[in-house]
């Protein structure tokens, strides 16, 4: 490790540090967060946020909505309408988009977790290969009826992978406004696969993981979180991302099928 790289690693010590001693103090006991998710981080956070309550006192309330997309619940359209909202939690994608519209409190933006694309199959179905992109593209066109969520992998599913794989006019695509719609088709028998996020995959009831997409038509989606705008809670905003980012809550994030992105070592 070079000179530079040591004084980096030094300073995210001491922020460790920091931040480890900030959790702990107790907020005055009025101190309430509302929090916009989208589905993508939602199996860590679930798991993460009762033990936050218990340290901290602050009590959060969640709500829902797509990284991207149109229609009335993304998060974009929800802080459009002034849902009243601390913090969101969505794909990096959606998250420079509302940086970009003045969302976002500057400078209070952290990238949380990765996680790639996979495929989704009834719970108890045989699992096809989907490792390579041939093998992927055969198991696409076989299926009658492929479910994908409408945010950030399905704007990339679209736009991108079927195109390029000169498939997007051969097979029977159903979008969904989120990854749990997606899931639901399959587990209901609706949809014979199902292609999104893997940390939607592995929590999702009905459904069992077949498998990643090859690195060629890979979407290794962040999800990141931020402070919105015009926050009354800043202070509370911002101990729930320190304690989302901290190496606390890398656990929950492997276990949920992502990659923790907040501790990470500085090359």
């Amino acid at each position: 490790m070079n000179a530079v790289s040591s004084r980096r690693w030094s300073a995210l010590n001491a922020i460790v540090v920091v931040t480890a001693t900030l959790l702990m103090w107790p907020l005055a006991a009025s101190a309430q967060l509302k929090v916009l998710i989208s589905g993508g981080f939602s199996g860590p956070y679930e798991q993460l946020l009762p033990e936050f309550e218990r340290m901290t006192g602050i009590q959060v309330t969640t709500g829902s909505g797509s990284s991207q997309g149109t229609g009335p619940q993304t998060i974009a359209a929800q802080l459009a309408r002034g849902v009243p909202t601390d913090v969101v939690i969505l794909s990096r994608e959606g998250l420079t988009e509302l940086i970009a519209a003045n969302r976002i409190a500057a400078g209070t933006d952290a990238d949380l977790a990765r996680t790639p694309l996979g495929v989704a199959v009834r719970a108890g179905a045989p699992k096809p290969d989907v490792n390579t992109v041939e093998a992927f593209k055969e198991v696409v066109l076989k299926a009658k009826v492929v479910a994908i969520p409408s945010s950030t992998s399905g704007i990339f599913l679209t736009k991108d992978v079927f195109p390029r794989l000169g498939i997007a006019d051969k097979i029977n695509v159903k979008l969904t406004p989120r990854g749990t719609g997606a899931a639901a088709m399959v587990a209901a028998g609706e949809a014979d696969i199902a292609v999104m996020p893997v940390s939607e995959i592995v929590h999702a009831p009905g459904v069992d993981f077949a498998g990643t997409l090859a690195e060629e038509i890979q979407l290794n989606q962040v999800f990141s979180v931020a402070v919105v705008a015009g926050s009354k809670e800043v202070e509370a905003a911002k101990r729930l991302i320190a304690f989302l980012a901290s190496e606390r809550a890398s656990a929950a994030i492997k276990s949920g099928g992502m990659e923790p992105l907040g501790q990470r070592r500085p090359n």
